[in-house]
């Protein structure tokens, strides 16, 4: 009997690993009011942008604000309250399913709220530092859209990307068929390709891919970096590939910039 029941049990249902598309916000206030604010600024321009996606709540920038100057325990960790975090991130099209990056309080808090703990790798950062922001955006929280590569080595983005979103390519190429808006990040392990004004930051060769290239259709970037080399606006671009197609690639330990005829 016992046999048959787990025959029965095994044809209904099965337990597999996924690997699924995530959105993270990394949050840099634990302060609601200044995060809503934040948030709508933001994403006033796209109120449907992520259409329901799943979203981790990434806690690790205010630990390690928290852990300037004082020890990182659980007395001092900045209270959230995570139900209205849920309904803040919810009322902007998004599903919140986990926290990340906290202590063992805020951990605690999280799964009161109905929210799972997850233990996943954060998206790399680029190692050049940006620019100066025009206005102050200490507390504007950093929207990542964490992008397993598909089986064919390339992630295909063809929506426009806003400022303060990122897409982190893990693990391959990415290819973006719309506008990277100043303030907006593009990231691939492999190769960056922007068929469309690229304005904002593209680095490639996240982890150290040497041979790793940046190709846009109209090169405007904001920042654009290879294995960690960078180069941003601060030096202009030349006027043989600014605002034209044009690819970036490593040459020794230095960037260089061509035409694309």
């Amino acid at each position: 009997m016992a046999d048959v029941s787990a025959a029965r049990t095994k044809a209904v249902f099965e337990f597999k690993s996924a690997t699924l598309p995530l959105i993270a916000v990394i949050l840099k206030t634990s302060d609601l009011d200044v995060l809503a604010e934040a948030l709508d600024a933001q994403l006033a321009d796209s109120p449907d942008f992520f259409e329901q996606e799943p979203v981790v709540i990434d806690l690790s920038l205010l630990q390690e604000a928290q852990g300037e100057g004082q020890a990182a325990d659980a007395a001092a960790a900045p209270d959230i309250d995570f139900a209205a975090l849920r309904s803040l991130l919810a009322r902007h099209q998004t599903q919140p399913i986990a926290v990340r990056g906290g202590n063992a309080a805020q951990n605690a808090a999280a799964r009161e709220a109905g929210l799972s703990v997850a233990a996943m790798p954060a998206a790399p950062a680029p190692r050049a530092p940006a620019p100066p922001a025009e206005a102050p955006a200490s507390e504007a929280p950093q929207i990542v859209r964490e992008v397993p590569v598909p089986a064919n080595g390339t992630l295909l983005i063809d929506k426009p990307l806003r400022s303060g979103q990122q897409i982190y390519a893990r693990g391959g190429d990415v290819v973006v068929t719309a506008v990277v808006s100043f303030g907006a990040e593009v990231i691939a392990d492999g190769n960056v390709h922007v068929y469309a004004p690229l304005r904002g930051k593209a680095i490639a060769g996240a982890r150290g891919n040497t041979e790793a290239r940046i190709f846009s259709t109209c090169m405007e970037a904001q920042l654009v970096a290879i294995a960690g080399i960078y180069r941003t606006n601060e030096v202009p671009l030349p006027d043989t590939v600014l605002g034209k197609s044009a690819q970036v690639r490593l040459d020794g330990k230095k960037l260089a910039i061509d035409p694309i005829p």
